[in-house]
């Protein structure tokens, strides 16, 4: 394989680089290439020619029964075509490589060198642009570099380095001539989804091109080194609280477009898991580091790591979880954080005419949707999913069944949600490659729990009160259920949850619910003694009468003799 295998020759001529937007713009591109049908009509055809020469070599296997003898060999084939094909397919080769229960492990084994082990472009070319785009030679800008990259990605290229100041970096470079490629293999992709749309089953292809252009905007924000630096801070900013995530500085001295400056981790890829071992690190707790902060960006921050695949996660020596590679990040609105979360619950709780009305809220239905007819379908479908335990749940049995939904009922796959998708699946997938019989739900929904119970804003709060009543009435199993599910994380504390709940009863915005639960304890004409009894075993080793004073007496000091005058009367 040649070593300037990823060096495109130019498709634009020079004067025409100005034609060529630095974002993601679909009407730009389509005019570009309408009146340069050759150049898509030539890319198109190398695509087919790759993979119609990779099929007919399965399938010739097939014939000469020698499919076992040459599987490795295949393998090899499927990583070098997505290779040749460039970036677009490179990324995709990523995302497959992080699901061990949909690829053969020996397809798996090669696929997975796609995420730091593909062929560098020369180091003259990459020296020349870092030289360029900093204004200075090598020798002024590190006191040592490494001769030879140390990893080479879809989009550039790593190198190792110290600074005159002493501090050891990352120096990522772009690999050239990128856009060019990015852009025409994104026009073919949505020229594609457009003649597959009507084919694919009802609603399936329903927003198939918007998916492309939500690919091809992020695509293009990860080729701008300057926004994945703004992107790494950000990320940064919102774990500044968690000592188990570690984010790289940027040296923005150092930082352009196409060169990016930062520091050095020093780690093993998760997917080592003999390095991780003999560091003396647990597998399952780097597992749930990487599950509770994603869930974290999805749930709590919205702004979350939309490839996170084992070649951008590093396990560190003091057992934290260092995230690299910043360039396709997205952002949730506030009201798709809340509807996910509370959609969780619906969920494992089987609230399935709860849960349709999410999809509408979360735009897998439209508004005009009729959903009777829908919740016995759901039920069927995604009551199988979960299973008779909720250990039973995973990302790839849903998506798997969700699927079947899409050829009777009208819905579709928000844009938005793509992503969304691929970094829960992927995610899921890497957990599975280091423990098979990790269960998500098993971290995921005592998080979820935490979460609700917590209620730490008024959205959260409203959320709770959502799953804990159901047409008026206090629904009390789900109540005993997300504390023996928040309780079963050890570090759960239940005390400043009570607070925090007791804080909300008191104030002016609990008076609601202070009013349901009066309710809810002598709601059919009786007393729920039993159900309280049963609340109370559930909790009473957390909640030591000492503590409990003591929250109490904290809670009752921030009301006021006129809150206190009210809430009697």
């Amino acid at each position: 394989m040649s070593q300037n295998q990823f060096v495109y020759p130019d498709i634009y001529p020079e004067q025409q680089l100005r034609e060529r937007p630095r974002r993601y713009d679909v009407n730009k591109i389509k005019q570009y290439y309408r009146h340069r049908p050759w150049q898509s009509i030539w890319r198109a055809l190398k695509i087919i020619f790759f993979f119609a020469g990779f099929i007919f070599s399965l399938k010739w296997d097939e014939w000469l029964q020698q499919a076992e003898e040459n599987k490795l060999k295949r393998a090899a084939q499927l990583r070098e075509v997505l290779t040749r094909l460039g970036p677009t397919f490179i990324k995709v080769g990523q995302a497959l490589s992080t699901r061990p229960d949909l690829i053969r492990q020996d397809f798996l084994a090669e696929l997975i060198k796609l995420q730091d082990q593909l062929p560098p472009f020369d180091n003259a070319i990459a020296f020349s642009i870092i030289e360029k785009e900093l204004g200075r030679p090598i020798e002024e800008l590190y006191s040592q570099i490494s001769p030879h990259p140390v990893a080479a990605a879809s989009l550039g290229q790593v190198y190792r380095a110290i600074l005159h100041t002493g501090e050891e970096v990352a120096v990522k470079v772009q690999r050239p001539n990128l856009l060019p490629v990015l852009t025409l293999d994104l026009y073919l992709m949505r020229w594609a989804a457009t003649w597959l749309s009507p084919w694919l089953p009802l609603n399936l292809g329903h927003d198939l091109t918007l998916i492309v252009d939500e690919f091809g905007t992020k695509l293009f924000e990860e080729v701008d080194y300057i926004n994945e630096g703004r992107n790494a801070e950000k990320f940064a900013s919102n774990f500044s609280d968690d000592p188990t995530v570690k984010v790289p500085l940027i040296y923005w001295r150092y930082s352009t477009i196409h060169v990016l400056t930062l520091e050095w981790i020093n780690g093993f890829k998760l997917t080592d898991t003999a390095k991780i071992r003999a560091a003396g690190l647990e597998v399952d707790d780097l597992i749930k580091i990487g599950v509770v902060s994603g869930l974290r960006q999805l749930l709590e921050h919205g702004f979350f790591h939309a490839d996170p695949h084992p070649g951008n996660l590093f396990a560190l020596p003091d057992g934290r979880m260092a995230y690299i590679d910043f360039g396709m990040m997205d952002q949730l609105e506030e009201h798709t954080k809340e509807t996910i979360a509370s959609s969780v619950v619906y969920l494992i709780n089987q609230d399935y005419q709860t849960l349709a009305t999410s999809f509408i809220k979360l735009g897998f239905l439209s508004a005009q949707t009729d959903i009777q007819p829908i919740i016995p379908a759901l039920e069927a479908v995604l009551g199988k999913a979960i299973g008779e335990s909720v250990g039973d749940f995973n990302f790839r049995t849903i998506t798997d069944k969700f699927s079947e939904l899409m050829y009777d009922y009208p819905f579709r796959v928000p844009a938005k949600f793509a992503l969304i998708i691929r970094s829960l699946v992927t995610q899921e997938g890497l957990a599975l490659s280091l423990n098979p019989n990790f269960k998500i739900v098993e971290v995921s929904y005592p998080y979820v729990a935490k979460r609700l119970l917590n209620g730490e804003s008024p959205e959260m709060r409203r959320r709770l009160l959502e799953v804990l009543f159901k047409d008026c009435k206090f629904q009390w199993q789900r109540l005993e259920n997300m504390i023996a599910i928040a309780r079963s994380d050890k570090q759960f504390d239940l005390l400043p949850t009570a607070q925090l709940g007791l804080q909300y009863l008191l104030s002016d915005e609990g008076g609601l619910l202070r009013r349901q639960l009066v309710l809810a304890v002598t709601e059919d004409n009786r007393l729920h003694t039993e159900e309280v009894q049963r609340l109370w075993e559930l909790v009473k080793d957390d909640l030591q009468p000492g503590r409990l004073f003591n929250v109490a007496l904290s809670a009752l000091s921030e009301i006021s003799t006129e809150r206190a005058v009210a809430m009697l009367k």
